[in-house]
């Protein structure tokens, strides 16, 4: 049980790290290739744009789950703390809303390349493992944005004052 609460709270991060190390190698070893011997590779250049495309979408779902996305919060310095709470989850279900509409269309791309067999031009790779990037974050939004409800939810019974993640700028 331990170990799924440690997963549950560093997964992202770990897939960030991973994801962000392999961007980084490649990036490097490409750019010697290319400086040092005048030779690139096909795939040194998909393994980084698709690194950084995994890396944009569980770093979304990160944000969520940390309630560090970009949000207009004005409004939240001026309301007591119960309506502060219900507009938190009101942005939370808001939310929640277009992530399940996005990913219900994200699927329609992924059938696709699955239906015609596509592959990448370098790895030689389906591309369904690239394009699941989308649906992957927003399953993992999804999911994030379900514990921020329940947990706002559970601040608001007990009186106690809601999440509001971290602030880039005071």
């Amino acid at each position: 049980m331990q170990y799924l609460k440690l997963i549950d709270k560093n997964f992202e991060r770990w897939a960030l790290l991973i994801f962000y190390t392999l961007l980084v190698v490649t990036m490097s070893v490409e750019v010697l290739r290319r400086e040092l011997f005048s030779y690139s590779s096909i795939w040194g250049e998909e393994v980084v744009r698709y690194s950084f495309i995994y890396l944009a979408w569980i770093g979304a779902a990160a944000a969520v789950r940390d309630r560090a996305h970009i949000r207009i919060d004005v409004l939240y310095h001026y309301v007591p703390p119960r309506v502060k709470a219900l507009l938190y989850i009101f942005g939370d279900l808001a939310m929640g809303v277009i992530a399940v509409f996005a990913l219900y269309w994200s699927f329609e791309t992924v059938a696709v390349a699955y239906k015609y067999q596509s592959v990448s031009h370098g790895l030689r790779v389906p591309m369904v493992w690239f394009l699941m990037a989308v649906p992957t974050g927003f399953s993992l939004m999804i999911y994030r944005l379900v514990q921020s409800i329940l947990r706002d939810i559970a601040d608001l019974r007990a009186g106690k004052p809601v999440h509001e993640g971290e602030q880039l700028f005071d």
